[in-house]
């Protein structure tokens, strides 16, 4: 019989799991979700239609200084709603600046650096999603 607690995306055939390959550790399905959350444009998902912060949208907005100020309350209210036994520690928007000019901004790119806890699990865990156009 499968053990796991997720099934793991993408989609890939098991036979140890059943039909699909199962998440075994339960911050890689605080991780999944996270990703699901950031990389999901509102309106995308079926029966859910404020799902998501579509962080690939935010590469063509003017990159002000407000926007990844709005870009972390968006992570942070979607995180809240939909992942409340999630707790971020920290929270880091940014576009990195290009090898060839350091004191630039690459407004091609945008790197959402996130550290979080579980708590009723004892797991804190930290990743990066680096997005580009």
């Amino acid at each position: 019989m499968a053990e796991g607690f997720a099934v793991q995306l993408p989609l890939h055939r098991n036979i140890r799991d059943g039909a699909y390959a199962l998440h075994q550790d339960i911050h890689l399905v605080a991780e999944q979700n996270l990703k699901m959350i950031l990389l999901t444009s509102p309106g995308e998902r079926v029966m859910a239609p404020k799902f998501g912060v579509g962080l690939k949208r935010y590469l063509f907005e003017q990159n002000i200084r407000g926007l990844n100020g709005e870009l972390k309350s968006k992570i942070e209210a979607q995180v809240k709603r939909y992942l409340p036994y999630v707790v971020i520690n920290d929270l880091q928007v940014f576009s990195p600046a290009p090898a060839h000019s350091p004191d630039a901004i690459d407004k091609t790119r945008l790197n959402v650096l996130i550290s979080y806890s579980i708590p009723s699990a004892n797991i804190a865990s930290k990743f990066a999603i680096p997005i580009s156009a």
